[in-house]
C-alpha cells in the first residue's frame, strides 16, 4: 500500500475524501475513515468566521478522536486574518491546515476569496508564506486549473505555492467556470507534478479504483482527492484499497449494506445535530445512496417529507419490498 508524506504527517494510504461544504462534515467523515480513508477533509471554515466567533462556525470545527489523519480548511482572502486565525485554532486536533483557492460559489468568489484568488498570484504567495511562519502544522493548498479559459494558471500558481513553504497542493482539473461540469483535464495535473517537488493530489472524475489507477498513470500525481465519487459512496475508499492490493474489484455493496449504511450514517447526524437537523440533512445523502436502485425516483420524492428516525427506518424497508 502507497503511503503518502505530507510535512511530517505521514498517511496511511493515498486516497483521501476532499472538502465538500455540506458534505463532509464529521458523520459522513467517520464513515469514511471506517471505509479506509487515507485523509479527511473537512468542510471549508472561514477564517473571519473564527476572528468574529460566529457560533455556527464551532460545529464545522469539531473531530472525532478515531477521525485523525484530518485536514482542517479555512477561506478568506486577507493573510493577517488567515495566520491569526490558523494560529488560534492550532491546538485543535487536526493534523493538516488547508487553504481554499478553489471554491466557485458566488457569494465566495465575489469577496475574493475561493477561486478567485488564482487571479491574484502576489497574494496568493502572502497567504501561502504567512499560515507556513504562523502554525507549525503542514499548510496544503487546493487549487483548480485556472479561473477560466483565459487565465489557466495552475502550474505557476502550484510554482508560487510551493515557494511560500507549502507541503502540499491539490489541483481540481477544471477552472472556476466550468464549476463541475465537462471533463476534468487530468492533464493539468500532470503538468503541475512534473513542476514541483511537493506532493500533488490529483482531483477530478475519480469515481472507481480504476479510475483512480488511470488518474496515477496519466499524472504521475502522489495523491487521490475524492470528492462527488464519495457522495453516497463511501465504499469507494475500501474499494481503491483493496483494488491496489489486489487488482481485483471488489463486489458492489448490497441493497442491504446501503440501507445499514444510510440508518448507521442517519443515527450518526441524529448523534451530532439532532433529530430535526439530522434528518433534514439525511434527504440529500440518501438520495445519493440510492441513485441508480430500483423504485429510487419514487423513494427521493418520498424521502422529502421524511421528519423522524423511525419514518426514514420504514421508508428504507420498503424499498427492499419494492424490488
Amino acid at each position: 500500500m502507497k503511503q503518502l508524506k505530507i510535512g511530517n504527517v505521514t498517511l496511511p494510504n493515498r486516497y483521501i475524501l476532499g472538502p465538500m461544504a455540506g458534505v463532509t462534515d464529521l458523520p459522513f467523515r467517520v464513515l469514511c475513515k471506517e471505509q479506509g480513508a487515507g485523509l479527511l477533509c473537512m468542510e471549508m471554515v472561514s477564517a473571519k468566521a473564527i476572528l468574529y466567533n460566529n457560533k455556527n462556525t464551532e460545529s464545522l470545527l469539531e473531530i472525532h478522536p478515531d477521525e485523525q489523519p484530518v485536514s482542517l480548511q479555512f477561506f478568506g482572502s486577507d493573510p493577517k486574518i488567515m495566520s491569526e486565525m490558523a494560529k488560534r485554532v492550532e491546538e485543535r486536533p487536526f493534523d493538516i491546515m488547508d487553504i481554499n483557492m478553489g471554491c466557485p460559489v458566488p457569494k465566495v468568489v465575489r469577496n475574493g476569496e475561493g477561486s478567485a484568488l488564482m487571479k491574484n498570484p502576489k497574494l496568493v504567495y502572502e497567504i501561502v508564506s504567512a499560515m507556513v511562519k504562523a502554525i507549525d502544522k503542514p499548510v496544503t493548498v487546493k487549487i483548480r486549473k485556472g479561473f477560466d479559459d483565459s487565465c489557466i494558471n495552475a502550474v505557476e500558481i502550484a510554482k508560487i505555492i510551493e515557494e511560500a513553504g507549502a507541503a502540499a497542493v491539490a489541483v481540481h482539473g477544471r477552472t472556476r467556470e466550468q464549476y463541475y461540469s465537462g471533463q476534468a483535464d487530468w492533464d493539468i495535473i500532470r503538468q503541475v507534478k512534473e513542476a514541483v517537488s511537493i506532493p500533488v493530489i490529483g482531483n477530478g472524475d475519480v469515481t472507481s479504483p480504476q479510475k483512480a489507477e488511470e488518474l496515477v498513470k496519466q499524472t504521475g500525481c502522489d495523491g487521490i482527492m475524492i470528492a462527488r465519487g464519495a457522495q453516497g459512496n463511501p465504499w469507494i475508499f475500501s474499494e481503491m484499497i483493496t483494488y491496489e492490493e489486489t487488482g481485483v474489484l471488489p463486489e458492489r455493496p448490497s441493497l442491504e449494506e446501503i440501507r445499514d449504511m444510510m440508518l448507521r450514517h442517519a443515527r450518526l447526524q441524529l448523534k451530532y445535530k439532532g433529530e430535526f437537523i439530522g434528518i433534514r440533512e439525511m434527504r440529500k445523502h440518501v438520495a445519493w445512496y440510492t441513485k441508480g436502485l430500483k423504485g429510487s425516483a419514487k423513494l427521493r420524492e418520498e424521502i422529502n417529507r421524511v421528519e423522524s428516525y423511525q419514518e426514514l427506518e420504514e421508508l428504507l424497508f420498503q424499498l427492499d419490498r419494492k424490488r
